[in-house]
């Protein structure tokens, strides 16, 4: 028996995610028969647009659907935007009805803002981890490629979604046949699930000094509140200064500079993806002071937390 996959689209979703999650049913289909169908839902059953400005028609509108189904929620940016108590009540009564419901990229707020997430492990995009985090902190979030926990499937999306695919299909049909399909992307290998979203520090910042890549790593985990450079020379066991020439010989910057920049990068997917005040958000990311974090914002990128956050509305 075929076995139904349920899209439901959120204005502005991640196209690459979706088609991630598709193709390899189509490839999978190719070699087996008819062994999955697919069928694209949207909350009033008219077309969707992508966050690229792509539309997809969508078959159907909140439907119920048969037990054992499998429902995947694939968003984007503001993925709150357009959830209603008549999307929350369809998807906690497909939960009642048995459908395995699951998240693609930022799909994974909508599921937890209809209470579906509780006591289950879940992942979705790095970037926007830190604001799913300060809105749902009961839940347990991982930043694997994807979770599979019981009736609940998350994914981070982008190629991602290929990665927990080739794995459902391995699942339900074996190995071989998900190799079939990962070389039809000429993919060198399939991750598994526990593979890091992010690049390693060391690519991201083109470094190979392992103490430099390990302070980096405790600035990345310790943003609110902040290390001092005497605790974070500590840690790698180093002196102060030995720290500081780290940083100028490899990145031309000083800890103290380097690390206000993580947090405010922090400090901008915030804004952008929750409704935080900017003072919350300030204190979240361990500014004291609310008038040094708009300063140090303005100056790293040329406009206040709220010019920010406006231009993102609009």
């Amino acid at each position: 028996m075929s076995q139904d996959f349920y899209f439901l689209l959120m204005p502005g979703f991640s196209a690459i995610g979706f088609i991630s999650a598709i193709e390899p049913l189509r490839v999978a289909n190719r070699f087996r028969g008819e062994l999955y169908r697919w069928h694209v839902l949207s909350a009033d059953g008219g077309a969707v647009l992508a966050s690229n400005g792509m539309s997809v028609n969508a078959d159907a509108a909140l439907e119920p659907l048969k037990k054992g189904a499998t429902l995947l929620v694939v968003a984007g940016f503001e993925p709150l935007k357009c959830v209603t108590p008549a999307l929350e009540h369809w998807l906690r009564r497909l939960d009642l009805d048995g459908v395995t419901l699951g998240a693609i990229d930022t799909g994974s707020f909508v599921l937890a803002e209809a209470g579906l997430l509780d006591d289950h492990r879940l992942t979705l995009h790095w970037e926007a981890l830190d604001a799913f985090k300060e809105s749902y902190p009961q839940l347990t979030v991982t930043q694997e490629l994807f979770e599979i926990d019981r009736r609940r499937i998350t994914c981070a999306g982008g190629t991602a979604s290929i990665d927990l695919m080739l794995d459902l299909i391995s699942q339900a049909h074996g190995p071989t046949l998900a190799i079939q399909v990962s070389e039809q992307f000429v993919l060198g290998r399939i991750r598994p699930h526990k593979d890091h979203q992010r690049m390693q520090i060391a690519t991201r910042y083109g470094i190979n000094n392992k103490k430099l890549v390990q302070v980096i790593g405790e600035m990345e985990l310790h943003t609110e509140p902040p290390l001092s450079t005497l605790v974070l020379a500590a840690a790698i066991k180093v002196t102060r200064r030995q720290l500081e020439r780290l940083f100028r010989l490899h990145l031309n910057d000083t800890p103290s500079n380097f690390y206000l920049g993580l947090r405010l990068e922090k400090a901008r997917q915030l804004l952008r993806q929750t409704d935080m005040s900017v003072l919350e958000v300030s204190i979240a990311c361990g500014f004291e002071s609310p008038s040094y974090f708009t300063r140090s914002y303005r100056a790293r990128f040329a406009k206040s937390p709220r010019e920010d956050r406006r231009r993102e509305v609009v």
